[in-house]
Parts: C-alpha cells; sequence; structure tokens
C-alpha cells in the first residue's frame, strides 16, 4: 500500500520572542527646596558625565518645571545614576 502524498503547502510557523532590546529608559530628576543649584550641578556631573553647561541647564529646567528627564538609557545604566543622584537625597524616578 502507497502512501500518497499530499499537495498542501508546508506551513511554517514563526515564533515571536517578546524581548526588549535596546529599550530606552529615562531618569527624571524632581525639584525639592533643600539643594542648592550647585550641589544639583555636581551631582549631575557625577551621575551622568555630563559638562557644567548640561548640568546647570538641567538644574535649571528640574527649577523651572519641577521635573526634568536628565538621563536617557539602558536600564543598568539609569539605576546607576539614579542611585549616584540619591547619594545626596535627590528625588529620581526611572520611566520605561
Amino acid at each position: 500500500m502507497e502512501k500518497e502524498l499530499s499537495n498542501k503547502p508546508l506551513l511554517e510557523h514563526e515564533v515571536e520572542e517578546d524581548v526588549a532590546v535596546g529599550t530606552i529608559s529615562r531618569v527624571v530628576l524632581y525639584n525639592d527646596d533643600w539643594h542648592t543649584f550647585d550641589e544639583v550641578i555636581a551631582q549631575l556631573i557625577k551621575a551622568t558625565h555630563c559638562s557644567f553647561d548640561e548640568a546647570r541647564d538641567r538644574a535649571f529646567e528640574v527649577h523651572v518645571k519641577g521635573k526634568s528627564i536628565v538621563f536617557a538609557g539602558e536600564m543598568k545604566d539609569c539605576l546607576r545614576v539614579s542611585s549616584i543622584l540619591e547619594e545626596i537625597a535627590l528625588n529620581t524616578q526611572i520611566i520605561t
């Protein structure tokens, strides 16, 4: 007895993986009433390795708007930046 071959095409199934490759997270810095501009600027430079001018601009935006995204990158880098900012009790949040 011979097996009949089907004329139906074989279906290939693609498997999609839900992987967040290259997902950018952001560190938000919130304004407060007890840190000086100089303290915030110095901590931003320490945390993000930005220039003095960039840190001053970010600190001013935090002051005027109440908050600012001060860093964007991979989650592990955002955690590092956030922890350095929080060394002097700055208030931060990481968003994705």
